[in-house]
């Protein structure tokens, strides 16, 4: 959701409560009003009547014969003879029309009136129809509901038209910084805008951009000179070792001190080679992106290591291939990763099972020990006492992963390692 619509929601809501909010309102507030009215129309009636009875001095007999015409012709204003004086009285009750039967139960409002004339006591009703509430306040709200959703998309018509101009600047700079590639050393220029608020993100991410370039740039010349000035020195000590075990005035063991010394100093090389590798993965310096099947990187990689590892066996499975887009320097550095991690924690003469099921690689090995999960993937993590490595292959594993949106998972299950790695957005090809 955009986010001027979510205001144009939170208006539009707040608008239909008041609305439904206002539908009591309106009933109780049209109701008092006709009741007020009809009182008011009724109370007329009464008094204009009983001063005209008076005004005309009609003998008894003549207001007897008036009062049985009256009665006759207007049976909504009865005049008839009573005992004695009451207080004035009001009434609401439904009756059906007499007139119009088809019309059902109608509501009447009345006043009941007591006076004195020629010696005797009169009481006069007087009623008047009321027109049903609901009906009127159901128009009404029709009505409401009408120049509602005409409100409504009055304000939707005017949102757009308005953020397509308000917020021009703002998607302008949002495009920019989607075409921004940090390895092109290109300057963003933003364009200028009337608008303050715009203009100081403009300059703040102008800032941050600038900021971002320059660490970049550091950081890529650190590790370009990181590499040349650490493996100079490291190849330089491993060939004066390779000398030292050509004497032949060696001891057993001075030849054993300078293996195992050997041995460190290639451990210390790969980490070296492992740590640059993050760095430059860290710095996106493998921008470089290509469409690729990841079968045939499979294969060329089975083959190599199967030499390596010619005391254990690795099977490939393809059950379909999976054609994605990346790096095929870093997605072939993931695979070698993974492949020589199941080579190291499988036993003498065991299988490797490589299976390739469209966007899911699996790869298996048996084991008697579940890794460590808790440090699986983190750097320098002991996954295995039994087999120590560098400590990065599986983090850079998972620095791969999360650069291209992938998801790699382990699974210890019937004394069988498996990492499942999945190709989001790949592309499904039958074999």
């Amino acid at each position: 959701m955009k986010l001027l619509d979510k205001p144009l929601k939170a208006y539009t809501t707040y608008a239909m409560l008041v609305l439904l909010a206002s539908i009591p309102v309106y009933f109780l507030m049209v109701d008092w009003i006709w009741f007020h009215e009809v009182n008011e129309h009724n109370l007329i009636v009464t008094e204009s009547t009983k001063q005209n009875l008076k005004s005309l001095q009609l003998s008894n007999a003549q207001l007897d014969q008036a009062t049985k015409l009256w009665s006759q012709l207007t049976p909504e204003t009865r005049l008839r003879e009573v005992e004695k004086l009451a207080a004035d009285s009001t009434y609401t009750l439904y009756r059906k029309n007499t007139y119009i039967p088809n019309k059902g139960f109608d509501r009447y409002h009345g006043l009941v009136s007591y006076f004195e004339l020629n010696g005797r006591f009169y009481s006069i009703t007087v009623e008047t129809n009321v027109e049903e509430s609901y009906e009127t306040i159901f128009g009404i709200t029709a009505i409401t509901v009408v120049f509602f959703v005409i409100l409504l998309i009055g304000f939707i018509k005017l949102n757009k038209h308005i953020s397509g101009r308000l917020w021009k600047p703002f998607y302008q700079t949002l495009e920019k910084m989607r075409s921004f590639d940090l390895s092109n050393h290109k300057n963003i220029t933003f364009e200028p805008s009337d608008i303050i608020e715009f203009e100081e993100m403009n300059a703040e991410i102008n800032k941050l951009i600038i900021g971002n370039v320059s660490a970049y740039n550091q950081q890529k010349e650190f590790t370009e000179n990181a590499s040349h000035e650490l493996q100079t020195p490291l190849a330089i000590v491993q060939s004066k070792l390779d000398l030292l075990l050509q004497d032949p005035s060696l001891t057993n063991g001075q030849s054993t001190i300078i293996e195992e010394t050997n041995n460190a100093l290639s451990r210390i090389s790969r980490i070296n080679k492992n740590l640059l590798l993050l760095a430059k993965i860290d710095n996106q310096q493998f921008m470089d992106k290509e469409t690729f099947s990841v079968l045939p990187i499979l294969n060329d990689l089975v083959k190599t290591l199967s030499v390596f590892a010619a005391d254990k066996l690795i099977h490939l499975t393809a059950m379909s291939d999976s054609e994605i887009e990346g790096n095929k320097m870093l997605v072939d550095i993931m695979l070698t990763n993974l492949l020589m991690n199941a080579i190291r924690h499988t036993g003498y003469d065991a299988e490797i099972v490589v299976l390739l099921d469209g966007d899911q690689l699996s790869i298996s090995n048996k084991g008697d020990t579940k890794l460590n999960t808790d440090r699986l993937f983190q750097r320098f993590g002991s996954i295995s006492k039994h087999t120590p490595g560098s400590g990065l292959g599986l983090s850079i594993v998972r620095e791969i992963c999360e650069r291209y949106g992938w998801t790699i998972s382990y699974d210890y299950l019937h004394n069988l390692h498996t990492f499942k790695v999945v190709f989001l957005d790949s592309k499904f090809i039958p074999i």
